[in-house]
């Protein structure tokens, strides 16, 4: 019987490893994952349910200096994500390095937190050798108070059981937050699209991946298959020459890739379209980033 459950916000500069973290904890791929920065641009809420208890993660976009109007809603998705949370998770990258801008984080969204717990995940400790991980731990510490500072691997897994414990015993006596089975409140819509730009910020390099942007616009279902339209959409032509690709070979590629897990998502076989638009820097353009969903 569930007795408890609460909120936990999971913080950090980008590309810390909070998405695969966060997927880690709950057992299922929830947060889209790559080694782009800002790969997450919404706050979503992963559950993980036990016998006896439910924490509801909400995945946070990179909080970084914004240098445009997306940069900016993204860094406010932060914020509001860790108002009146259980828990703050503040995860820092122990292979890059422990600094400054984990601080920045700290005293601009980790300090200011209204929760009743605050931790520091020292994440990424399998890519160190032996001891290299104590410098790194200490240096989460001198960052500022927290009440536990927690070493793991989100990738091998080392540690998550030990973090686990630490987060359910600190949500509060209370029933269950959503149902049982749910392992995520965002719509079907924004995961097939998410998805799809996953794949999209695999096959793409330099400032590309950040100028796309992916809406479904239909979805039919039948019998044994679903038709899937999506709009991958670009800031310049010259973006959408490269994301088409010669012969239209990245395109597809994107296609093939997105639609295996598409097709695992929905339990259909899966015929997915996809179109390339030019939305002139879209980033920069409160109209369109109101369009567009942000």
């Amino acid at each position: 019987m569930i007795t408890r459950s609460g909120l936990v916000a999971v913080v950090g500069r980008p590309n810390v490893g909070k998405s695969t973290l966060v997927n880690a904890l709950v057992g299922h791929k929830v947060s889209i994952v790559s080694d782009k920065p800002q790969t997450t641009r919404r706050g979503l809420h992963a559950v993980l349910t036990t016998d006896t208890a439910q924490a509801v993660f909400t995945d946070t976009p990179g909080f970084h200096k914004p240098r445009t109007a997306l940069g900016t809603r993204l860094n406010a998705v932060v914020s509001d994500s860790i108002d009146g949370v259980d828990v703050v998770l503040h995860v820092v990258d122990a292979s890059a390095g422990v600094g400054r801008g984990d601080a920045y984080v700290y005293e601009r969204q980790v300090k200011p937190a209204s929760a009743g717990a605050r931790f520091c995940v020292v994440n990424k400790v399998d890519r160190l050798r032996g001891h290299d991980a104590v410098p790194q731990l200490a240096a989460a510490a001198e960052i500022g108070e927290y009440d536990e500072i927690v070493p793991v691997s989100a990738t091998s897994g080392n540690g998550l059981p030990e973090l686990l414990a630490l987060v359910i015993a600190r949500v509060p006596e209370g029933p269950p937050l959503y149902p049982e089975r749910e392992v995520t409140d965002q719509p079907l819509e924004a995961r097939l699209s998410e998805l799809i730009r996953e794949k999209a910020l695999m096959v793409t390099r330099e400032e590309v991946p950040h100028s796309i942007a992916v809406v479904i616009e239909e979805m039919e279902p039948g019998e044994g298959l679903t038709k899937v339209h999506a709009s991958l959409v670009v800031e310049r032509d010259s973006q959408k020459g490269i994301v088409i690709g010669k012969g239209g070979e990245t395109l597809k590629l994107i296609g093939t890739r997105a639609r295996r897990d598409i097709e695992a998502l929905l339990g259909t076989k899966v015929f997915l379209d996809l179109r390339v638009k030019v939305l002139k820097e879209w980033q920069r353009d409160p109209r369109a980033l109101d369009r567009l969903g942000f």
